[in-house]
């Protein structure tokens, strides 16, 4: 058997593993028995009893988590239409051109990486 530490075996005891927990008393419970000193990772299961071979079971759904995924992305949307580019920047674009956009991002440094390239 492996050998614990202090700080995790006054952890270990704060937990009733036959006990099921409230979503509210997790979470507290959570942060009173972190041992680290960088915040840290933690995982929640749930189970559902849907049963996914059945079109009307499946559960579908998208979250917004409140400090996002630390990526930013932009958006390019190169086109020589008027119409287009106005549609385009009331969209939300960050860069809408041709030509000149494109010595803009240069000049810039942009990472072509981060950039989505969209094109009308």
């Amino acid at each position: 058997m492996a050998k614990r530490s202090r700080k995790y075996s006054e952890a270990a005891k704060l937990v009733d593993k036959a006990k099921r927990y409230s979503l509210e008393e997790a979470v507290e419970l959570a942060k009173k028995t972190s041992i680290t000193k960088f915040d840290a990772t933690v995982e929640v299961s749930f189970r559902m009893n849907l049963d996914s071979r059945k079109a009307e079971q499946n559960l579908r759904g998208a979250i917004v988590l409140p400090y996002g995924s630390g990526k930013s992305r932009s958006v390019l949307v190169l086109s020589k239409l008027p119409d287009k580019q106005k549609e385009a920047t009331a969209a939300g674009a960050d860069y809408v051109g041709v030509l000149n956009t494109l010595k803009r991002l240069k000049a810039d440094g942009s990472n072509s990486k981060s950039s989505l390239l969209h094109l009308i």
